[in-house]
């Protein structure tokens, strides 16, 4: 049954997005009110800021800063109509989008949803370990690993008490660098003003990456420069190692060592999310969706994917390009561009990727960034990787919150935000 929505008006198509992330979210705000509607789905009812979820599972800011309702954004865009759903599969060949609160039928359709963990086929990984791609996962992290502490001070069970500080992030890139930095800073500044009776000299934290060295998207010295910084703060570096399970208890490694811990974060790869209604010429590596230069899915006709979830092959590019919020912004500029022109009869523009550069962040006065040929490190990268990610979040609001929280981190080295907060009817969280 098709749900009710408003009529398009005369010279109106439909555009059905799905997901709300960097890419379906600029693309629904850049589509002319008066040429197109604008259905964007999503299983939220906010845009949230990914990159800054670890400060999130880390305490450093809630989550409230890093995310912005969708309804909000749109207050100005009548055209834009939102709806909360699951979306199940769709139908290309009768154009509707089949939902978890009815059929939505559109003339043009953009695949937005983005990626999510990848566990690479385990599934005791997958049972057992902590994932960081959504708000409620990163809570879910937040509460953990203070609960952890908590168990630590009071288990009477032996060896529990060093699995309970023991933290295990596995994957080096940006996000599994910058949470095992802040992790170590929190172990150094933080944690034993919180918990006085614990020895957190005894506390370890190890980043596990399977590839030979850090950040394989940036440049071979800007690993080895957060090698370096990360080794200074007192994270165990282990490259060139695998994880090949997980009790919840012991985390196994491919050389036979075994680690004691409650707490295995999966920072180590995403795929995309996947959705029926695909042909098999569409399938890309890593359940991504191919697409031309025109982010046109393969073998679709009207049906478009932006994102995470796209995949590009190119001379520059054979593996697709980086899963990063620039890229998604930049396809969704340059589709909006060619649905408008498309609907006037112009010809349409393939993408470029304009690569603006990387960066990232493990602790205070402790980042890397390259833009071009130019290397940053230390302080001036710090800041370099503060500004960009204020610049880049939703809402006035929640940039001056942001940087307010940071300042005061800087300062006093602390943040009230130490919360264990549960849903009503978990145990531990009934009233008394």
């Amino acid at each position: 049954m098709d749900i009710d929505l408003p009529p398009c008006k005369p010279g109106q198509q439909r555009v059905v997005i799905i997901g709300a992330g960097f890419g379906g979210l600029r693309l629904a705000r850049k589509l002319s009110p008066r040429d197109f509607q604008v259905v964007l789905l999503d299983r939220f009812n906010y845009h949230q800021f990914q990159p800054l979820l670890y400060q999130v599972a880390t305490s450093g800011v809630e989550p409230s800063s890093i995310s912005f309702p969708l309804r909000k954004i749109f207050h100005h865009r009548p055209n834009v109509i939102i709806r909360i759903a699951e979306v199940q599969s769709f139908d290309t060949v009768n154009k509707r989008v089949v939902t978890s609160i009815g059929d939505i039928p559109f003339d043009i359709l953009v695949l937005a949803h983005g990626a999510t963990t990848h566990y690479f086929n385990m599934e005791d990984i997958e049972r057992y370990a902590f994932p960081m791609k959504s708000v409620p996962e990163a809570l879910l992290l937040r509460n953990t690993l203070l609960q952890r502490f908590e168990e630590a001070l009071t288990t009477q069970v032996p060896g529990q008490k060093q699995a309970d500080l023991n933290l295990v992030v596995v994957g080096g890139g940006p996000t599994g660098v910058e949470l095992a930095g802040t992790l170590a800073e929190m172990k150094k500044k933080i944690l034993p003003r919180d918990f006085p009776e614990l020895d957190f000299s005894a506390m370890q934290i190890y980043l596990v990456e399977a590839s030979p060295r850090l950040l394989n998207g940036m440049s071979e010295a800007s690993g080895q420069r957060v090698r370096e910084y990360l080794s200074r703060l007192g994270v165990t570096v282990m490259t060139d190692t695998a994880v090949t399970g997980y009790d919840g208890e012991t985390v196994r490694l491919k050389s036979g060592q075994q680690i004691p811990s409650r707490t295995l974060i999966w920072a180590a790869g995403v795929r995309g999310n996947q959705l029926p209604g695909l042909p098999d010429e569409a399938s890309a590596p890593a359940s991504r969706i191919r697409v031309d230069e025109y982010n046109r899915v393969a073998g679709l006709s009207e049906v478009y994917a932006i994102g995470d979830i796209a995949f590009i092959p190119s001379d520059d590019y054979p593996k697709g390009h980086p899963q990063v919020a620039p890229a998604a912004i930049q396809q969704a500029d340059t589709l909006a561009a060619n649905l408008a022109a498309a609907g006037k009869g112009r010809p349409m523009h393939p993408f470029r990727y304009r690569d603006k550069g990387s960066m990232a962040t493990v602790g205070r006065n402790l980042a890397v960034a390259e833009m071009g040929k130019l290397r940053m490190g230390g302080l001036v990268a710090w800041m370099a990787w503060m500004a960009v990610h204020l610049f880049s979040l939703v809402g006035v609001k929640n940039k001056i919150v942001i940087f307010l929280n940071w300042i005061w981190q800087y300062f006093t080295y602390d943040s009230s935000l130490r919360l264990i907060i549960k849903p009503a009817g978990e145990p531990g969280n009934a009233s008394t």
